[in-house]
Order: structure tokens, then C-alpha cells, then sequence
């Protein structure tokens, strides 16, 4: 079964993983119990996420560590078999690992490799080629498309072993778009990156969904990462999804405070009266203010203060992640 152009490219309906995990207590007795009587404990990997995803979208999909994001990445590509509920990924089941479905997907993990250690990434992407028995004029139009976008021309021929864990990375996304996927899953593809390095795969993702309409769906503790593709979020925790729609939105919604930064004409104003000072530098103060106050006090303090400039700030995306799952434990 393929999609009609119509459809979203990814729907998931009440999807879950429950893992049954042994458990006992420690000691030679409690071992030789277990022998004959297991004990197990059922983990709600992920409970009942719903959501779709439209053609050309770019979706964060964020949380802790342990929220259920890996796990429902896996199942949206077929290697875990989901313990209830449905997904569909381009109109095929991803259980089913037909050859059909895998020709269109790919899986990027930021802690795994797919390249041989010890031969240069040209061999490794020949391999892939053999593997997806694709064209070889067309492979070698999109490996050299790729290798030049990512700046690498002068890297593929060395040893694998012998790159940075940035240069790697990039080998490896090269590796994961050989076959012009539809459907992109990265899993923390910046981890361990410096900033410069981090920015540069961020470019390089943005411009792929350009060039080629895939969708994308992207895990990443980095915020940066989310700011700059994302413009949708799904947040989800202890495997439940919490939020679901527009960047702006999950900020507008949770975000408890705005900050001021504001610049006087003069020293020896209290701002104390005004809000929560969290930081100064000479006579530039940063104050901390509730969101539903905030019009009311930059009013009070462009009529009380000698103020010479004045901006008032979204508080970090971190923050309001933070807020998020503070909201839910509550």
C-alpha cells in the first residue's frame, strides 16, 4: 500500500510500547526463585500517542530522556513492533519492513554508525548503492549533490577511523540520503557536535528539505536545533504527548514570564518595584516579570523611569521545555 498525495505522510493512532522487564531481588536464594518463578514488571514505554504529520513538514519531537522519543522513532520505522495502537508511515505499515517502505525512509541516530570503521566513506555509500541496487549515474549525481552541500570533498577518501566525530556525522547523513529518502527520522543527529559543526548540519537539513520536499521529524536536546528548522513541536513525556502545534504557540501557552531589558538615562532607580532583577550591567538592567503583567509594567516603567531603551523578551525555549513537564508533574 503506497499514499495517495492527499494523506498525511505519517499518522499515528493511540500507538503504544509496553516493555515487560524481569525483576528480583538480589541474593543466591532470590536467583534460584526466579528460576521457577519470574517476576516482571510491565514499563509504559510509550502509552497512546496520537498525531500526524503533513508532506514538507519539519516536526521536533522533544523530551527528557526517557520520554518514549527513540522508542516511537523505531516504531515508526519498523524496527519495534508497536504493543497497541497504529502507525502509518507514507501509507505502509512500518511492522511490515516492506522493501517499498524502506526505499522511502530513513534513520539517523546520533550515537550510531552504519559506515565500515576502517575504509574511507566512499566504499561504505558504494556498499549502501549495492544495497538499494540504485542507478549508479544517479547515486553518483546525488552522492557528489551531497558530498558538496556538506563541504566533505576532501574527506571521503580517508579512513572513517581517522575523521572527527562532526566529520563522521556528516558522513553518515550522506550515507542515510544515498537513496533520496521521502521521510527523514533523525534521532539527535548533533550529538556531541560543537556549535559550529552543530549549525552546519542544521544548514544542511534545512536546505535538503528545500531541494526535496522530505519530511522531517527531528529529536534533539539542542534547542538551537528546534528554533532554527522547526516551526511545529510535539513535546511528549513519560510517553504521552503533551503538546502538539506551533513553536510560538507552546511558548505563548507555557512560558509563566516575559523578560525587560531595559536601558536608563541615569543611576539610583529602584527597578526592585518593577520586577524580579536578574541581571545589570552598568545601566542596563534585565528584569524577570510575570506574562500577564508585562503590558501593564512596561507602561508603568516608561511613565515612572527615565528609560532609554526598552525590549521585552521571550523567556529561552529551554525554560518553557522546563515549564512543560513542571506543569504535568503538577
Amino acid at each position: 500500500m503506497s499514499l495517495q498525495t492527499d494523506q498525511p505522510v505519517v499518522v499515528v493512532n493511540n500507538l503504544s510500547k509496553t516493555y515487560e522487564v524481569p525483576e528480583r531481588d538480589a541474593g543466591l536464594l532470590a536467583a534460584l526463585r526466579s528460576l521457577v518463578h519470574r517476576r516482571v514488571r510491565s514499563i509504559h514505554a510509550v502509552a497512546g500517542v496520537s498525531f500526524t504529520i503533513q508532506a514538507g513538514e519539519i516536526v521536533g519531537f522533544l523530551g527528557p530522556n526517557g520520554a518514549g522519543k527513540t522508542t516511537t522513532l523505531k516504531m515508526l520505522t519498523g524496527l519495534l513492533h508497536p504493543t497497541g495502537g497504529e502507525a502509518r508511515v507514507l501509507g505502509y505499515l512500518p511492522a511490515r519492513r516492506e522493501p517499498a517502505f524502506l526505499r522511502q525512509i530513513t534513520l539517523v541516530m546520533g550515537n550510531r554508525n552504519q559506515l565500515q570503521w576502517d575504509l574511507p566513506a566512499l566504499d561504505s555509500f558504494e556498499l549502501i548503492r549495492a544495497i538499494y541496487r540504485l542507478p549508479i549515474a544517479g547515486f553518483r549525481s546525488t552522492r557528489d549533490e551531497l558530498i558538496e552541500l556538506l563541504e566533505v570533498g576532501d574527506l571521503v577518501k580517508k579512513p572513517v577511523r581517522n575523521l572527527s566525530l562532526g566529520e563522521r556525522m556528516k558522513m553518515e547523513i550522506i550515507g542515510a540520503l544515498l537513496h533520496r529518502p521521502k521521510v527523514l527520522f533523525l534521532d539527535e543527529p548533533t550529538l556531541g557536535l560543537d556549535v559550529t559543526m552543530q549549525r552546519r548540519i542544521r544548514a544542511f537539513i534545512a536546505e535538503y528539505n528545500r531541494r526535496t520536499g522530505a519530511t522531517v521529524m527531528l529529536t534533539s536536546h539542542y534547542m538551537a536545533d528546534v528554533e532554527a528548522l522547526c516551526r511545529r513541536v510535539i513535546v511528549i513525556h513519560h510517553g504521552r504527548v503533551l503538546f502538539d502545534g506551533q513553536l510560538s504557540g507552546l511558548v505563548e501557552q507555557f512560558a509563566a514570564y516575559r523578560t525587560l531589558v531595559v536601558t536608563l538615562a541615569e543611576h539610583g532607580i529602584d527597578l526592585a518595584a518593577f520586577g524580579e532583577v536578574i541581571a545589570r550591567d552598568g545601566l542596563r538592567y534585565t528584569l524577570r516579570i510575570p506574562k500577564a503583567a508585562a503590558p501593564l509594567i512596561t507602561a508603568r516603567l516608561l511613565a515612572e523611569a527615565p528609560v532609554v531603551d526598552l525590549v521585552v523578551e521571550e523567556p529561552p525555549i529551554d525554560d518553557v521545555i522546563e515549564q512543560v513537564f513542571a506543569v504535568e508533574a503538577a
